[in-house]
């Protein structure tokens, strides 16, 4: 394998990537930039000259790339064309409602929104046309990589189904078993474009990457618990030794009292803006079958302790009336019409809010796990306690990039990594993907038929 050439390939995707980037970001704040001199600067008290429309626009132009690189809008060869306009429409559409705003700061008054909704479909049809164009292109001048795949342990076949919908990524050339000859497996590393590690045992994954690396070989390994709480370690010195410290607590005081102030700030404001919505969501929910408007239930917080968590029913009255905690499946006959729809965008989690406000949950965080289900799955994987490390949330790094029906170990996973790299910045970056969220219909998709957790069948019975 030309390891020069492969370099010289990735160096080329990287350079066509952000050119494309820079031109469609360019091309909507072109458009935007045209309509705040032709229209909006004539609303202000003192209009702006060359340097300050200049200034507008870089503000505009920074915006729009901040949004669009935290939406993944930009990601031209990684995501699909349909994920790619999506994501790109919200953060083309934030952008505008946020500049909006600084309009109407600097205008002193409200100038009519149409001239901003108008170059938002413009730049919504720009889009459609550049993400075409562009991934049409990239797939053209990079075919996908050839992808060696060694793996251990039983469930291979959901991460070859996951590499499936990745096609224009990655092509599956070769499946090997951690355990075979290791200078065979050797061998093979050095004549691979790529190396991927599904569920390696730690020990001969530390030979086999040590191999990629060796070699220059593009690595994903998929990571062990301790790994990822390893990459939220702080990294110290102890004279010419580097130690990696991982705390006791996982949050600061300083970093507690932020987030609790931040969480009773977002949840009286969504209260407010969002009660309309809450209200016509309660008369409806009543009108269909006269039954109770909230549902509660006990869940699990900080330190394992237990709360009610209350949430818009959206079952059918006495859905568990056999006393068995499960959760909603595909096509769950439990749910009822009103339910199905306030699932589907997440109004269901609404009166969450008073949870947030009565301190028992934070506005990101793990999400809160039923104690019957908690320990079906420590029966399996004792390390599923670890996610009580922190309150539980109404959204979490595991809601934004996983799924309702997502494996508990690969949530935990998820889960682990927002404990140990908590940020303030990280809890907005996640409220803010939650909007995404909301729209996939994926991400609420239910368990198979007949379990009640979302264990495998074979790790049910282990």
């Amino acid at each position: 394998m030309d390891r020069l050439g492969l370099e010289k390939t990735q160096m080329k995707k990287r350079i066509f990537s952000f050119l494309m980037a820079f031109l469609i970001v360019f091309i909507e704040s072109g458009i935007m930039a045209f309509v705040w001199v032709v229209y909006y600067n004539r609303e202000l008290p003192k209009a702006y000259y060359f340097w300050g429309h200049v200034f507008i626009s870089v503000v505009y132009m920074f915006i729009l790339f901040l949004v669009s690189v935290m939406y993944g809008g930009l990601r031209i060869g990684s995501f699909r064309m349909l994920e790619l306009l999506f994501s790109q429409a919200i953060s083309t559409i934030i952008t505008n409602i946020l500049f909006y705003a600084i309009v109407c700061m600097i205008a002193y008054h409200f100038p009519s929104p149409l001239p901003i909704i108008i170059v938002t479909l413009i730049q919504g049809i720009l889009t459609g046309i550049w993400i075409f164009a562009a991934t049409r292109a990239y797939r053209a001048l990079f075919p996908p990589s050839n992808v060696l795949l060694i793996y251990s342990g039983k469930h291979v076949d959901i991460f070859t189904e996951k590499l499936k919908t990745r096609r224009h990524q990655f092509k599956l050339s070769k499946i090997l078993r951690a355990d075979e000859d290791m200078e065979m497996l050797f061998k093979e590393i050095e004549k691979a474009e790529a190396v991927m590690m599904w569920d390696v045992p730690i020990e001969r994954r530390n030979q086999l990457f040590k191999c990629c690396y060796e070699n220059s070989v593009e690595t994903y390994v998929m990571p062990k618990i301790m790994d990822i709480i390893l990459m939220g370690s702080q990294t110290l010195h102890f004279f010419d030794s580097p130690l990696l410290l991982t705390k006791a607590a996982p949050l600061e005081a300083e970093q507690l009292f932020i987030k609790r102030l931040g969480d009773i700030v977002f949840a009286l404001l969504l209260l407010l803006l969002l009660s309309p919505v809450m209200v016509i969501t309660a008369i409806c929910i009543k009108a269909y079958d006269k039954g109770p408007v909230f549902y509660k239930q006990i869940r699990c917080t900080k330190g394992n302790r237990e709360f009610y968590i209350y949430k818009f029913r959206s079952m059918i009255v006495d859905a568990e009336k056999d006393g068995k905690a499960r959760l909603a499946t595909k096509n769950d006959s439990r749910i009822t019409p009103i339910g199905a729809v306030i699932r589907k965008v997440r109004i269901d989690e609404l009166p969450q809010l008073f949870n947030v406000l009565n301190g028992s949950m934070s506005f990101v965080g793990p999400r809160p796990e039923r104690p019957e289900i908690i320990e079906k799955y420590k029966g399996y994987m004792p390390e599923f306690a670890y996610r009580t490390k922190v309150k539980a949330g109404i959204t979490g790094y595991a809601q934004v990039y996983g799924k309702y029906n997502t494996l508990p170990y690969d949530k935990l996973k998820l889960d682990l990594y927002y404990i140990e790299n908590f940020s303030v910045w990280l809890d907005i970056k996640l409220i803010i993907l939650t909007l995404k969220t909301v729209f996939s219909i994926e991400s609420s998709e239910g368990i198979n038929e007949g379990n009640i957790t979302a264990l495998l069948e074979e790790e049910k019975d282990e």
